[in-house]
């Protein structure tokens, strides 16, 4: 809280490194759990193996719940990478923060709407994209002004509003996690101020509402990598399946 992001500028563009910290090591967790899980598969499976055949008909089931098997299936590697991602980096933030100076450095990256929105972008890009090259630019076009051609503003309204909608949901339950957990942790350690005897109060006072609400983020964090991930199939079935 009140903490600033560590920034530096180069060839004109400004970086938030801290960003780009977490970023990185929210790839390289999910990319070290891929391979793990999949370096020694075997016909019964067992621990990894189990987990990411679980994470596979999971997505299989968000895919199969908004359009068919034939059109969604090529979707699958980026429902697993999207649901796997964006829980690491909801998880990342959770068990401390790390801050030097007043740079906070160790967040979660999805507690950034810069990173958010550009997730949320990407999707509306690539759906953009699959909606052309399975369909055609011409019968794609035509979906715009269906049913009636009076819709077209309204659709390209409605594509901006999706993109900000997919960003800033993910980013405003994530933010707001971790600013009441630094609340809670101001709550457990100001004390010792006016007193040691002061001090523990604070703390055995925010303990159990911290582990708490650490237990609700995690459920809140594994939710929205969920809902972003069926988002993200409910506007490629959108843009991609005849019957929509």
């Amino acid at each position: 809280m009140g903490h600033e992001a560590p920034v530096v500028e180069f060839l004109g563009l400004t970086f938030n490194l801290s960003n780009v910290l977490m970023i990185t090591v929210a790839s390289i967790i999910v990319f070290l759990i891929a391979i793990a899980a999949t370096r020694n598969l075997a016909m019964k499976p067992t621990g990894m193996q189990n987990f990411i055949e679980w994470v596979v008909d999971f997505v299989k089931n968000i895919i199969g719940s908004t359009m068919d098997w034939q059109t969604g299936g090529r979707f699958l590697t980026l429902g697993m990478t999207l649901l796997m991602y964006i829980f690491v980096s909801n998880m990342l933030g959770l068990p401390f923060a790390i801050v030097v100076g007043h740079d906070l450095w160790w967040k979660s990256p999805t507690a950034d709407p810069a990173i958010t929105l550009t997730l949320a972008v990407l999707v509306v890009a690539l759906s953009h994209y699959y909606g052309i090259k399975m369909k055609g630019a011409s019968e794609y076009g035509k979906d715009f002004f269906k049913p009636m051609p009076f819709m077209f503003p309204l659709k390209i309204i409605e594509e901006f509003a999706n993109t900000l909608t997919l960003g800033l949901r993910l980013y405003g339950n994530i933010f707001a996690g971790e600013i009441l957990l630094g609340l809670l942790v101001s709550l457990g350690t100001s004390g010792y101020a006016d007193g040691f005897g002061s001090g523990i109060i604070g703390t055995i006072s925010a303990a159990i509402p911290m582990l708490a609400w650490q237990g609700f983020s995690i459920f809140v964090g594994a939710i929205q990598a969920f809902i972003f991930t069926m988002l993200t199939m409910v506007y490629m079935a959108h843009k991609v399946s005849h019957d929509h």
